[in-house]
């Protein structure tokens, strides 16, 4: 089984990114419960906006369309600016949106027996917002979306350290990140013995 993260991340590699230090705890959960990880920093690719699975001229989205759909656990992850989610991740979801209409081959969404998750980090207000609406976002278009599965961590009111100069010891953001690990596993593997029926949820 293999989760994946997609980093919305403004900030290139290998620059430092304080939602990636938060995904790094998550990874560690998920490697004692046997799960392969990895991590996509969005920043890295060239993604055009559009509608299309494949908008052309260099799209690379194609790339990273190719491993949701091979992972049966994808985690949206987010810095916080303005108090919402990063630009990078609303144009993830918009391209996530854009294969929405494709089925499997039960006649369901591309989507479905998948689970989803969030994670946000940030210095400033905005984490449950941003949460709420990749969460919201990811169910839309047929993913499970499990119970406690948004982990974040934000600092006090104001300009002040960001995630990674903390030490990390949050223990809100800890026992998150275990919840959020340990349900996204339970329910891929959930789904992977018990499919959800087609019965009902045929698109066409």
């Amino acid at each position: 089984m293999k989760a994946l993260f997609l980093n919305g991340s403004l900030k290139p590699s290998p620059t430092l990114s304080h939602t990636s230090g938060l995904l790094d705890e998550a990874a560690a959960w998920f490697k004692k419960l046997g799960v392969e990880t990895e991590e996509i920093r969005l920043a890295d690719y060239r993604i055009f906006p559009g509608m299309e699975k494949d908008m052309g001229d260099g799209d690379e989205w194609p790339l990273i369309l190719q491993k949701v759909l091979e992972a049966p656990i994808l985690i949206v992850a987010t810095p916080i600016w303005i108090g919402e989610k990063s630009s990078l991740t609303t144009l993830a979801m918009e391209r996530l949106y854009a294969a929405s209409g494709d089925w499997n081959e039960h006649g369901q969404s591309i989507y479905y027996n998948k689970v989803g998750g969030a994670v946000v980090t940030g210095n400033e207000d905005g984490a449950k917002e941003s949460a709420k609406s990749i969460l919201y976002g990811l169910s839309h278009i047929g993913f499970t979306i499990p119970p406690n599965v948004d982990a974040y961590w934000v600092g006090e009111a104001g300009p002040g350290p960001s995630y990674l100069e903390t030490g990390r010891n949050n223990d809100f953001t800890i026992r998150n990140t275990r919840i959020m690990s340990y349900n996204l596993v339970h329910f891929a593997r959930m789904l992977q013995q018990r499919p959800i029926p087609a019965e009902g949820n045929i698109r066409n």
